[in-house]
């Protein structure tokens, strides 16, 4: 009995050895047979990585050569989401430890204290945790997401120290972006950021990272695809602080193109000082001045004061800087060259003479009378003077009976109304023509530059006052466009390309900022080829008479600056009635009662085979002939190399003379 009990239990443990040794062997089948695929696939996502190579970004130079933007090392530091500890606590600890170094709050409810200028701009609002920017950024558990630029040298030392204590925090060194003449040309270069919410998915099916940083402005931006190069990647084996141990295999980045721009940096800087110069003597706040070669469309000076620095960009900018800047009511972020939309004046003028001599409503013998004011009659009831309305010219004395010739170098405000508008039995061009001669000449529309945030300006008609205003359109609107007033505005840079096109002789080129772009080898890719966008459909002869009527301004016109002047130069000054309010919402108006106004200058040089072409704009600076024809005169006698004359004592009491004083004889 007692040795059949003992069977039964040797039996029993038999089979227990026997499952349990059949359950370990099947255990050793299915992890070592069945599922070794998988295990080895899963030690291998902890083991390697595939890590891209970002391509060295390409470097910018003036067309001369001279060096504008190159890459700097710097340290960033990033997050491997799949890196971190598991337990929540020991997680909590290294991102506290991480955010402590960087001055970066962990959660939202916490603010950063120190370390400021780390974080990377974000277009927001609000200083960004660590935890917000692992949930918004992370686009898989071992892809690394960058929490940090510019990082402080000493921080990331310390970093590097305590890595066996931070796993899954990596410290790397980036290039960073470093323009080296800083606000001079931060409006034409721009700068580079984070990719924005809006933009991430265009981005992405680009084949761009989340942590990328791209061109936010400028040719950063408008050039991204050249400058950018192709990402190369490598095959890495890490440990367990995810640092890299061994290289696998590799594939190496093709860096970006190296851009040459149509500006010289020297003429940049000459037309910088020359604005600044006039803002200070003019009292403006805001001032714009292009040099471009009617003869290809190459840009080769752009000033928009006033300007920022663009390496408060690199690799993040202080939330309080970017206030600053985005604060200030004269908008430095804003490129005013080619974003800001003004009335353009008496320089839309060669718009009006081109019209009207084009459309055979007058020819160069016509001769109209300025008496100083016109009324215009209402056209409800034209037999009622006292229902007109005054317009007037800058000269109240009128400039007596005038062809256009005169009429654009006196820039008198009634014949050119008067052509457009017409008078009595004279039919005038009418706004229709008008619009579609100034469309011609490229208002309207962008100039197609490239830069980001170009305006297209405005050209009035009967159906758009109807649509906006719910107004018909009067004929004194009419005479208000035929002098760039009203509705009418222009930026800039369609206001030179207008005059570059009289320059050359009708040719509308495309600006072009792009001299010429090469590879990292130094072959030339790209080439700067002039782009015309039409020609204009004006006769050699009427482009004649306008150009006679520019040159005269330039010699015994509004353009007195340049009497005398060693170069022939050709030009049409402007001064643009706004309204502006003050603090407490009142018109603001000067002692006689006017508005205050823009001063403006076009013109272009030598008169027979123009080199340059040039704009001037001062917001609120006055008087165009005053104020901006004086930058006008420095800009000239930089770029042709003449000397500024010796300075004339003036008497402390002595006021600037005026248009109408200065030509009376």
């Amino acid at each position: 009995m007692r040795s059949g009990s003992l069977w039964l239990r040797y039996a029993l443990f038999q089979a227990v050895v026997f499952i349990a040794f059949g359950a370990i062997l099947f255990r050793l089948w299915n992890l070592q047979i069945v599922s070794s695929a998988q295990y080895r696939l899963s030690a291998d996502r902890n083991r390697f990585r595939l890590v891209p190579i970002d391509a060295p970004r390409g470097i910018i130079y003036d067309r001369d050569g001279r060096l504008l933007v190159r890459n700097v090392p710097s340290f960033s530091v990033s997050i491997v989401p799949g890196g971190l500890p598991q337990d929540p606590e020991e997680r909590q600890r290294v991102l506290s430890r991480v955010g402590e170094l960087l001055g970066m709050p962990v959660n939202d409810s916490e603010t950063a204290t120190t370390g400021e200028e780390t974080i990377l701009f974000l277009s927001g609002a609000h200083r960004p945790s660590i935890t917000e920017i692992l949930e918004k950024r992370a686009s898989g558990p071992y892809t690394p997401v960058r929490i940090a630029s510019n990082v402080d040298r000493q921080a990331a030392f310390i970093l590097e120290e305590e890595h066996l204590d931070l796993p899954g925090v990596l410290v790397e060194a980036d290039p960073l972006r470093h323009y080296t003449e800083g606000a001079l040309m931060a409006h034409i270069l721009g700068y580079m950021g984070r990719i924005s919410q809006e933009e991430l998915a265009d981005y992405q099916a680009r084949g761009y990272l989340p942590d990328d940083l791209v061109g936010v402005a400028g040719v950063e931006r408008s050039e991204e695809e050249a400058l950018r190069g192709t990402r190369g990647q490598k095959h890495i084996e890490v440990d367990a602080f995810e640092r890299p141990v061994r290289v696998i295999a590799s594939q190496e980045p093709v860096p970006g193109h190296n851009l040459f721009l149509t500006v010289d940096v020297e003429l940049q800087r000459a037309v910088e000082n020359a604005l600044r110069e006039g803002m200070r003597q003019a009292g403006s706040k805001v001032g714009v001045a292009i040099v471009m070669d009617p003869r290809t469309g190459e840009i080769l000076a752009m000033v928009s004061l006033p300007s920022f620095d663009n390496n408060l960009f690199s690799g993040g900018i202080s939330y309080e800087d970017f206030a600053a800047l985005n604060e200030d009511p004269r908008h430095p972020l804003v490129n005013h060259a080619i974003s800001g939309q003004y009335p353009p004046g008496s320089t839309f003028k060669i718009v009006t003479a081109s019209a009207a001599l084009e459309s055979n409503v007058i020819n160069r013998n016509t001769h109209i009378v300025c008496e100083g004011t016109y009324y215009v009659p209402n056209r409800f009831a034209p037999d009622d003077p006292t229902l007109a309305q005054p317009f007037r010219c800058w000269k109240e004395s009128g400039h007596g009976s005038i062809n256009v010739v005169t009429a654009l170098a006196q820039s008198c405000n009634i014949f050119f109304g008067k052509v457009a508008g017409g008078f009595q039995d004279f039919p005038g061009l009418g706004v229709e023509r008008l619009a579609a001669y100034a469309a011609m000449f490229g208002f309207g529309e962008p100039t197609g530059i490239g830069l980001p945030g170009e305006a297209a300006g405005l050209l009035p008609s009967d159906q758009w006052k109807r649509q906006h205003y719910g107004e018909s359109w009067y004929t004194g609107d009419t005479y208000n466009a035929a002098i760039g007033q009203g509705f009418v505005l222009a930026t800039p840079l369609q206001m030179l390309n207008a005059m570059a096109a009289i320059a050359n002789g009708g040719h509308l080129y495309r600006p072009q900022i792009i001299y010429r772009a090469e590879d990292a080898q130094g072959d030339v890719v790209h080439m700067l080829q002039p782009e015309l966008i039409r020609t204009l459909d004006i006769s050699p002869q009427n482009m004649a008479i306008v150009r006679e009527g520019l040159r005269q301004a330039a010699i015994n016109g509004t353009a007195y600056g340049f009497w005398g002047f060693p170069i022939e130069v050709a030009g049409k000054t402007g001064t643009a009635e706004y309204y502006a309010v003050d603090e407490q919402g009142n018109l603001i108006l000067d002692k006689k009662g006017r508005l205050p106004t823009h001063a403006w200058f076009a013109g272009f040089a030598p008169y027979n085979n123009p080199e340059i072409a040039l704009v001037v704009f001062l917001e609120g600076g006055g008087e165009g002939s005053q104020r901006a024809v004086p930058v006008a005169v420095e800009i000239m006698r930089y770029y042709f190399g003449l000397p500024s004359p010796a300075p004339e004592p003036t008497p402390t009491a002595t006021a600037v003379p005026t248009p109408e004083e200065m030509m009376t004889p």
